[in-house]
């Protein structure tokens, strides 16, 4: 991931940023997404830093709490500069085994939480819906720990019997702004896993000379990384999965 030569396939023809297919040369060949920081738009929210550098930081909060949500993900050079380089999740030729749907309210699966009610573009009623599992769960106490606030149905791939997260780059703002299509945990109390997983994360940030606050430094500023810190011992206060907040969009659209 760090070293092996980067062969460009193509563009993703649906991102908002610029996000290349790639082959890595001299790994046997998987594929990965690298995304050059040059490809970026700007956005208001991100005064400092890039997308890139958030993707990597997400990547390594997963791994020091235990998620295992983000695959690896590095920030290197490549052939159009430096970036971030995520192996790349699923099988790119078979549809994606999504645990966030859009049904009419009579196709709820059984068992799935409902999030949002609304119309489709004939008035007809639709509902917004994903699944309950441990592993929906985990994903959900993960992005309030980061603050993402772009985690749609689309950026949720199943590996096995883990689930993977991608595109992270709108997160870990210093300002409170979660947005996500996973409410319907809203106010519940947060497993035990998520527990543990979140405290070694806050642990790690209170030791001022720890290996993820070294890590974090070149990819975000200090205020978000004392935000980081901040979300992760509210959560433990609170014990539970948050609510929407008013002052923020609850939801972003479209949910896959």
């Amino acid at each position: 991931m760090a070293r092996a030569d980067l062969v460009v396939l193509g563009a993703l023809a649906d991102a908002s940023n610029l996000a290349l297919l790639v082959r890595l040369e001299d790994d046997e060949g998987p594929l990965a997404i690298y995304k050059p920081i040059r490809g970026e738009r700007p956005l208001w929210d991100f005064p400092d830093g890039s997308l890139a550098a958030r993707e990597v930081a997400a990547h390594l909060i997963s791994s020091t709490g235990g998620w295992d949500v983000v695959p690896e993900t590095v920030l290197r050079d490549g052939p159009r500069g430096p970036g971030s380089v995520q192996r790349w999740v699923g099988d790119p030729e078979t549809a994606p085994d999504y645990v966030v749907d859009l049904v009419t309210p009579d196709a709820v699966p059984p068992g799935w939480l409902a999030v949002l009610r609304g119309e489709d573009e004939r008035g007809r009623p639709v509902v917004v819906v994903h699944e309950d599992s441990p592993v929906v769960r985990a994903v959900a106490a993960f992005d309030a720990v980061i603050n993402n606030s772009d985690r749609k149905g689309s950026h949720l791939v199943r590996e096995g019997d883990r689930l993977r997260g991608f595109d992270h780059g709108v997160s870990l703002h210093e300002d409170p702004k979660l947005r996500t299509v996973l409410w319907g945990f809203a106010g519940q109390p947060l497993q035990d896993d998520d527990v543990v997983r979140i405290t070694r994360v806050g642990d790690a940030l209170a030791d001022g000379g720890s290996t993820l606050r070294t890590e974090l430094a070149p990819l975000l500023t200090p205020v978000e990384v004392t935000a980081l810190a901040a979300r992760c011992a509210a959560l433990l206060d609170h014990a539970a999965y948050p609510v929407p907040s008013g002052d923020w969009p609850a939801i972003p659209w479209p949910p896959l």
